[in-house]
């Protein structure tokens, strides 16, 4: 019996990693591994896009208060600066909180943009997911909503498409009126959308004399919520030496009851009784920002009643993203 030729396979070209394409997950992977693209270079892909950035909003302007439009005000919205300006054709690019119908983000008739916040995102940097959706808002027909997907991984973040110099002044709004310019003529989807969203919406405002500091009101009192910029760490350890010293609180019948942990920033939460507006509770916070600070720069070892007034503000932390 004849002997079967030895089979020889031709060499496959081998590409860098800089000029793998993206081809579907189960198919052979471009670079002539063999493996699949799922198994090869698509892992490092799929990992660059669903790696957790714990803080998505660090360098923009205002992170305090990106990370509070995006878990605690119902209703706001900021004007965005681009880096470059303004396309031609788009006379200003707004942040909103929410969108009529969840939409990620919006087109008017005037070529005016309005971006998302408070959206479920596919990845796991929302900054990339944002970005990626203004991009695309950017330059989408006037009158039509941008849908969301998955942010390429090579994408940029909001970090690279805004102006770092540009200023962010958040404005809150009782209702959610400013989602079309007259509300009395929107579609019925949309006036029903902005019906059930305006009962939702927690009155609430923005302390104009420290920085992301929100009051919101509730059936039964009010907090303030802070979003502090600080190290975890050291800002625990000295809201621990006021609570222990009982200089915690925004004056009387208010309380330091805990902190929330979102977007890689903490922030601590204050009861506050039924009757006290967010105007009553400017001086307070603005000298609680000064007892805070001597706090913070304190060396010394906590007490032991320091260290029990933290263990009680850490039992009572919620993780919110």
């Amino acid at each position: 019996m004849a002997k079967k030729r030895p089979q020889t396979k031709a060499e496959r070209p081998q590409l860098t990693d800089g000029e793998i394409p993206v081809v579907g997950a189960r198919e052979p992977c471009p670079c002539g591994s063999g493996r699949r693209y799922k198994a090869c270079h698509g892992r490092a892909a799929a990992h660059a896009a669903t790696e957790l950035v714990h803080r998505p909003f660090e360098g923009l302007p205002g992170e305090g208060d990106w990370v509070a439009l995006r878990e605690l005000v119902p209703a706001a919205t900021v004007e965005l600066h681009l880096k470059g300006g303004l396309p031609e054709g788009v006379p200003s690019v707004t942040l909103a909180t929410v969108l009529p119908m969840a939409w990620p983000a919006l087109r008017r008739d005037d070529g005016s943009v309005l971006l998302g916040l408070q959206n479920d995102t596919a990845s796991g940097d929302i900054s990339r997911d944002l970005a990626d959706t203004l991009q695309r808002a950017l330059t989408a027909e006037p009158g039509t909503p941008v849908q969301g997907r998955r942010a390429p991984a090579e994408g940029p973040r909001l970090q690279d498409l805004l102006d770092p110099e540009g200023a962010f002044e958040p404005v809150v709004h009782s209702g959610f009126e400013f989602w079309v310019p007259d509300p009395e003529n929107a579609t019925p989807e949309v006036s029903a959308s902005l019906e059930r969203a305006n009962a939702a919406a927690i009155p609430t405002a923005k302390l104009t004399g420290v920085d992301a500091a929100y009051w919101c009101q509730t059936p039964d009192k009010n907090h303030l919520r802070w979003v502090m910029p600080h190290p975890e760490e050291r800002l625990l350890d000295a809201l621990a030496r006021l609570h222990a010293a009982g200089r915690s609180g925004l004056g009387e019948g208010t309380r330091l009851v805990g902190s929330f942990r979102a977007h890689g920033l903490t922030v601590p939460v204050w009861d506050l009784p039924s009757g006290v507006t967010a105007d009553d509770v400017e001086k307070p916070a603005a000298e609680f920002a000064e007892r805070l600070a001597a706090a913070l720069a304190s060396e010394a070892p906590l007490t032991a009643e320091e260290r029990r007034a933290r263990g009680g503000l850490t039992n009572r932390q919620v993780t919110l993203s």
